[in-house]
This record gives structure tokens, sequence and C-alpha cells, in this order.
């Protein structure tokens, strides 16, 4: 009879972990109780609101898929091929990680800007793309697919390749063992990355701002709205940044608990 022993954590790890979340939980609340609830709804439906959100949701949700149409082979080459050139080609997708968005903005500009060898050609031939909604687009990616690199290739390596190898032997190809093998293992990874870009792309500030600028309409996405009127309006801005909480908590709650229910099925 195989006896089964709980694992129980040590006492005192609660205390930090308390510490943890109301570092993040208390700020939050700052911000709940700062809002003038008398006009919050006129604030955050004023047409300049509204058209920031809009172009943010849409410019995130752009990004998100680009990020795994081409993200994805990363992840996998990252976690099946065995090479030290796949080592430094995975240090420089993931350097965003670690740059200031405003190191990333200026990057982009240097290539895709007019002046810019990509950008320059691009504008030889009537395309334009800094300063333009591709712009916010091209800046959202480039910050956030990182993290949908991160998380899927760690659920590719978690699972291991075993599966695969054994589908190869038994005389499948490997576009199918990836797609019939490799992409449902990795569902829960896919699902955590592809929310992580999200939320990422649609709180993105620095490398926007610098890449594309703050035109309204065009450019201008919540973030950067939230910035212009915490300098001539506080109470538009502490409104739009309570927006932009909710609907990152309700990207990542809603994701966790569908996540959590395939984990729980048999």
């Amino acid at each position: 009879m195989t006896r089964h022993v709980r694992t129980v954590a040590p006492w005192w790890l609660p205390v930090p972990a308390v510490v943890g979340g109301l570092f993040v939980v208390v700020p939050v609340l700052a911000m709940v109780g700062r809002v003038d609830w008398s006009s919050f709804v006129a604030l955050v439906t004023a047409p300049a609101s509204l058209t920031a959100l809009a172009l943010s949701v849409g410019t995130a949700a752009a990004a998100t898929g680009i990020a795994f149409v081409v993200g994805f082979p990363l992840a996998v080459v990252f976690s099946r091929v065995r090479s030290r050139w796949v080592g430094v080609a995975r240090a420089v997708v993931l350097l965003p990680l670690v740059l200031p968005p405003v190191v990333g903005g200026l990057a982009l500009l240097a290539a895709f800007g007019r002046l810019g060898p990509v950008g320059g050609f691009l504008a030889d031939h009537g395309v334009r793309i800094a300063f333009t909604t591709t712009a916010v687009v091209m800046a959202q990616t480039f910050v956030a697919m990182p993290f949908l690199v991160s998380a899927i290739e760690g659920s590719l390596r978690t699972g291991g390749d075993r599966l695969e190898r054994v589908a190869a032997t038994l005389g499948a190809g490997p576009t199918r063992v990836l797609c019939t093998v490799t992409v449902p293992r990795a569902l829960p990874g896919i699902a955590s990355g592809l929310v992580l870009c999200f939320a990422r792309a649609l709180g993105e500030f620095g490398a926007t701002l610098t890449f594309a600028g703050s035109l309204q309409g065009v450019t201008r996405t919540l973030p950067l709205e939230i910035y212009l009127q915490r300098e001539v309006d506080p109470d538009t801005a502490v409104a739009l940044a309570l927006v932009l909480v909710v609907v990152a908590v309700a990207v990542i709650g809603l994701t966790s608990v569908r996540t959590g229910a395939r984990t729980a099925a048999p």
C-alpha cells in the first residue's frame, strides 16, 4: 500500500507571500479610492477615452496575433534545436525583456524611421511606418513577443520531446508531429503566452511614444491618453487607469479559469 505524504509549506512562507500580495493590491485599492465615481461614466465614455481604448485593444490584438505567428516557431526552435547559435538567437529575441521600452522604441525608429535602412527604402517607395498605427502595432509586438516565446518555450521544455520522437518513429512527418503532438501538448503554454503578450501590449507606453508618437485617433493608445490626462485632468487619468486595470484583470482571469478547468479535466 502506497502512502501519500502531504507536502506542507514552511510556517513562515505565508508572511513574505502576504507582503508581496499587498505590495500589488494596496496601490490598486488606493487608486480605486481616488476615483470620482460621480463622474466616472462620463470620464471614461468621453470620445477621446473611447477612441484611445478601442485603439489600444485593436492594436494589442493585432500585435498578439503577429507575435504568435512568428513567436511560436521561435519557441519550438529554442526548445528543440541543440546548438550554441540557437542560444545566441534566444538571447537576442528575449532582449526586449530587459531593455527599457524607450530604448526599444529608439531601436525601431533607427531601423524603420524615415532615415533608417528599412524605413528609408520604404519611404522611397511611398510607404511610411513611423508615427502611424502600424508603428504602434510594431512597438507592441517588439516588447510583448518575448513574453509569448518564453511561456511557450517553457511549456515545451517541461513536456519534453519523447512523444514527438515516438510519433516520428511510427512514420509521422515533422509537420504532422508538430500539428498533432507538439501543439496540443503546448496549449497551456500557448494560452498563457497569448495572455501575457496581449496584456503587455495593452499596457505598452515607452516604445509606442518613441516610435509612434501620440496622435489622437492614430497612435494615442490608452496608456498615452492616461499620461497626457495626468497633467491636465487627474480625475480622468485615474478613471482611465482603472479601466485599463479592469480590462487586464478580466483577460488574465478569464484565461486562468479556462486553463485551470482544462488542467483539472480527466
